[in-house]
């Protein structure tokens, strides 16, 4: 005979604090977040965690991750924040659209073009607070806390909903005095033997971005994860660089290299978290991220 489910005495604040952790993986930086001292936090989810009966969190190496039950849980708890966010607003007979959104973006997506439409979004909605995460690496929606993810290149999973944001161009650039202490690049074969300033191949986690053999015989001079970092190098006259166009293109100190030669196209894809919590907020994100980069797809694909 199965025995029925006990009552479990499980509180939907201590949900509430693991959704916090949860979103920024950290107990100190989500006590910050809920106003309140990190002994609590802890002392919430080892009582949310007896109370299941289950262990709901792990220390990791970049501080505390989901297990594979904390992960569906997060999931179900998620609606939590909206839920108050709903009560709140009608508490008060507003119909301001409140929320927090959190957006992961590569790094010169989000510094040149998210962090102009996130900043748009708390001018015009004031009811909803935006963090913004940049990474090159993957990263996964499920169980993340991320609402919305702009990635390099398609994303694969049928629990993500995703859709093209545009391209953009990545071209070669060149300091002056580089390219005057050389011989005349006047074809890709001329740009054997010259370094080139990209990404650390062994690094690399987006297969899109492997584009070093492509370019025949130029070896990896200079390598960084950073494209900030990438371009100052090659300003600095420490090789080529296969540069963001969006950042490099009319920059004192930079000088295009073959550009009707080499121009690759690459996607940025962008992913939105199907049970997010701000459902509103989300979408009016999502929209003044797809807006931007409309606005200045000149920037993106200069001369295309």
């Amino acid at each position: 005979m199965t025995q029925a489910p006990r009552s479990l005495d499980v509180s939907t604040d201590d949900l509430r604090y693991l959704v916090a952790v949860a979103r920024v993986g950290r107990m100190v930086s989500a006590a910050a977040l809920l106003g309140v001292d990190h002994t609590t936090v802890r002392r919430r989810l080892d009582r949310l965690e007896a109370a299941l009966g289950v262990r709901l969190l792990d220390r990791g190496a970049d501080g505390w991750q989901l297990t594979a039950i904390g992960r569906d849980v997060v999931e179900r708890a998620s609606g939590l924040e909206g839920l108050v966010e709903q009560v709140v607003a009608a508490a008060s007979g507003s119909d301001v659209v409140r929320g927090t959104v959190r957006v992961a973006t590569p790094d010169g997506f989000g510094a040149v073009f998210a962090a102009a439409a996130l900043a748009r979004v708390r001018t015009e909605h004031p009811g909803i607070a935006v963090e913004l995460v940049t990474s090159t690496k993957p990263i996964s929606l499920r169980g993340s806390g991320f609402d919305l993810v702009v990635s390099i290149g398609s994303t694969a999973g049928s629990r993500v909903q995703s859709e093209l944001l545009t391209e953009y161009s990545l071209r070669l650039y060149a300091s002056p005095e580089y390219l005057a202490a050389r011989p005349p690049i006047r074809d890709p074969a001329d740009l054997a033997g010259h370094d080139l300033v990209f990404y650390v191949d062994a690094l690399l986690t987006v297969h899109e971005l492997d584009l070093a053999p492509v370019l025949g015989d130029m070896r990896l001079g200079f390598g960084s994860t950073s494209v900030f970092a990438q371009l100052e190098a090659a300003r600095a006259g420490a090789g080529i660089g296969l540069l963001h166009a969006f950042m490099a293109e009319g920059v004192e100190g930079l000088v295009p290299v073959l550009p009707g030669a080499v121009d690759f196209r690459l996607p940025f894809t962008l992913s939105t978290r199907p049970d997010s919590p701000a459902v509103d907020a989300v979408a009016i994100v999502r929209e003044a991220l797809r807006d931007e980069v409309d606005r200045r797809r000149a920037e993106l694909l200069p001369g295309g």
